[in-house]
């Protein structure tokens, strides 16, 4: 089954609007394990506009499932993870000043650079996603790199799906297949809610994870926690 991982950025951004700690950030990661989560998602960005690097130290003793750190691998960055140790490193190419993820990587262009710190990653015992757009050569270039997962760049999915959801699936599809080939993991991330994700996962059932942050938060304010994320596992039965 598709494993959910829950995105607590947005929780952060409303602790960070005020102060003090409310919410706090640990209880709701815990909360979304208690509800049926399968793992927690952060992205601390340099401004640490919401999540804290504080924030990820303070998350890695406490979590029972499998922690996603997703960022651009920069020094910084890279020291965190290396020593935090989590379950899943995911390489995302976003400049500091950007307001969330607009693109994947350029695989080839940056094959080299992508090499050496996937490697580094990975002797540290960590996993490693790479964040790409839903194309073949992206999806191979990510592969030579030594990538044990892609995580498909679902933006654009989302954005057709209400026009032509055949259409809007369709290169995903074809990503996820040479994925497959390859013997990459395969992740998805961006944009996914409670209307557009069931269809994805009937496409492309073999999905390993998905990672749902802003809509999940956004329905939880009118659902409530757990039942949102009841909702949301339901979706990937």
């Amino acid at each position: 089954m598709t494993k959910l991982s829950v995105n607590i950025n947005k929780i952060a951004t409303l602790r960070n609007a005020r102060g003090g700690n409310t919410p706090d950030v640990c209880k709701a990661a815990l909360d979304c394990e208690k509800f049926g989560a399968d793992g927690i998602t952060v992205h601390p960005r340099p401004d640490e506009r919401h999540i804290r690097y504080s924030d990820v130290w303070a998350l890695k003793p406490i979590l029972q499932t499998e922690f996603n750190i997703e960022g651009y691998p920069s020094p910084n960055f890279m020291k965190l993870v290396t020593m935090v140790k989590p379950t899943q490193v995911t390489l995302v190419p976003d400049p500091p000043e950007a307001i969330t993820s607009n693109a994947g990587w350029d695989t080839e262009k940056n094959l080299d650079f992508l090499k050496d710190i996937t490697a580094e990653l990975q002797a540290a015992g960590i996993r490693v996603s790479i964040f790409v757009d839903a194309n073949v050569k992206s999806v191979e270039y990510a592969a030579l790199a030594g990538a044990d997962r892609v995580e498909l760049y679902t933006e654009p999915y989302a954005r057709e799906y209400v026009e032509n959801r055949e259409k809007a699936v369709a290169p995903f599809l074809e990503a996820a297949k040479a994925a497959k080939k390859l013997g990459l993991g395969l992740n998805a991330g961006h944009d996914l809610n409670l209307q557009n994700l069931h269809y994805l996962h009937t496409c492309i059932p073999w999905l390993d994870e998905v990672s749902i942050g802003h809509a999940l938060i956004c329905d939880a304010l009118y659902l409530g926690l757990q039942e949102t994320i009841k909702q949301y596992k339901n979706q990937l039965k």
